[in-house]
């Protein structure tokens, strides 16, 4: 009797604290609208994407002029009006989530306002036919959505700012590519460094419910499509080897490029040209990745979803200079300045990476060191191999390939720490540069 009158007493108390339920509404309505934002933000992104191939089909030359003039001009504005939504959005999140920032302060990196311009910006650049994707700013932008309710949450809450960002984030990365799962990872490898256990649960249920948004309006359809691959066998040991091993040292000479180039001290007469102006070095990163797409016959414009869907169904002729090309794209467009993620561009970078191996070694199951390729790829280049493995093990048809995808993601990102700090922590370091001695001005707060 004593135990069943616990029990009744605990349960009255769980139902009466009012402050406990209002916190958990706030989160899950949080997550649902950061959801349907990150839903948006994916249509938007589409139509821009659908605007540039018609403009490159109606008139072929017009890059040349359309996306320098278009990468300066977002340049100018990023700079202007929105600083904190340069670059992929994942660094000013776990900026945000620094010890050393408080709460006057995370609106630099973070806030409502920086996630329209996030929409807005990156839209515009996919617009201007650059080589970037739209998940790493899915991240800031749905970090800005559920880090809003804070001021709603009442005194004593148990959900703390970090929890909103890290949960917010992760929602992001869920909702981009339709796959909960990855967001859960996501925030365990890349955003949580001190986890909060009594809120897990709510935290978790929040990133799955934004990614389930995803899925109730797109459908339970993956990123890339489907990839059909044979029963793995031993004959896939030395050929998936070599592609772990190139697409580790390839995505760590990618992350150190960009880290180098984004670093801000860098000597050389580009990195001061760079410093000093700005607007016109955009520019003329600008002209550099359209004079590549027109020279690939358009196969780098954009976010390559289109030529990685084409390479996994064998559709696709890729041109031999594909994987450089690309690669030198995609730098190019981060090193501009303009909001821009890396995800899209380093799964298509590593597809190629993966068809070029299995071309060179007659491979006959392309789709099979495709997919290793992707998932090596992104785990070298973001050091985040867990994440990266998920994304793409959402991708393959059976479950034959899950171990091997696995085990290519943590050798590229083993490999990849031999070559380069870890991408998204050391630009987090250089987005805490931005941090004033002073109060940051109103417009600037969350």
């Amino acid at each position: 009797m004593n135990h069943e009158l616990r029990i009744l007493a605990a349960i009255r108390r769980e139902l009466s604290d009012w402050r406990l339920w209002l916190a958990r509404a706030l989160v899950i309505a949080s997550a649902a609208a950061a959801g349907l934002v990150v839903v948006a933000f994916t249509w938007l992104t589409e139509r821009a994407l659908q605007g540039f191939a018609g403009l490159q089909a109606a008139h072929g030359w017009a890059a040349l002029v359309w996306t320098p003039l278009c990468t300066g001009a977002i340049v100018w504005l990023t700079r202007r009006h929105a600083p904190g939504a340069a670059g992929s959005g994942i660094p000013q999140v776990m900026a945000a989530l620094d010890a050393s920032v408080d709460e006057s302060r995370s609106g630099l990196f973070v806030s409502l306002r920086l996630s329209l311009a996030k929409i807005v910006l990156t839209a515009w650049g996919l617009l201007a036919g650059l080589s970037l994707g739209r998940e790493g700013p899915s991240v800031q932008i749905s970090a800005g959505v559920m880090h809003a309710v804070r001021r709603w949450l009442p005194e004593r809450s148990p959900v703390t700012r970090h929890g909103l960002l890290v949960a917010g984030g992760a929602a992001g990365i869920a909702a981009a590519f339709n796959t909960p799962l990855a967001g859960v990872m996501f925030a365990i490898e890349e955003l949580s460094r001190r986890p909060e256990q009594r809120n897990s649960g709510l935290l978790i249920a929040g990133i799955v419910l934004a990614g389930l948004m995803a899925v109730s309006i797109y459908g339970n359809s993956t990123y890339f499509g489907v990839i059909h691959v044979p029963e793995v066998g031993a004959a896939l040991f030395w050929p998936g080897l070599l592609v772990a091993l190139c697409s580790g040292l390839a995505g760590g000479l990618f992350a150190r490029l960009l880290i180098v180039s984004l670093g801000g001290t860098g000597t050389d007469r580009l990195s001061r040209w760079r410093a000093a102006h700005p607007v016109r070095f955009a520019a003329g990163c600008g002209l550099a990745v359209a004079l590549i797409g027109l020279a690939t016959a358009g196969a780098t414009f954009g976010s390559g979803y289109e030529y990685t869907r084409g390479m996994l169904e064998g559709r696709a002729e890729v041109p031999a200079v594909y994987l450089l090309f690309k690669f030198i794209a995609t730098w190019l467009t981060a090193w501009s300045g303009v909001p821009a993620g890396i995800f899209a561009p380093s799964l298509s970078i590593g597809a190629a990476l993966g068809n070029d191996i299995a071309l060179l070694l007659s491979y006959p199951h392309a789709p099979t060191l495709i997919a290793l390729g992707m998932a090596g790829f992104l785990a070298a280049a973001t050091q985040a191999p867990l994440t990266s493995f998920i994304i793409v093990m959402e991708m393959v048809d059976g479950h034959a390939m899950v171990l091997s995808l696995m085990a290519c993601a943590l050798v590229a990102s083993g490999v990849s720490r031999l070559v380069s700090r870890p991408l998204y922590g050391t630009l987090a370091r250089f987005q805490l540069r931005r941090l004033p001695a002073t109060e940051p001005p109103p417009g600037e707060r969350g």
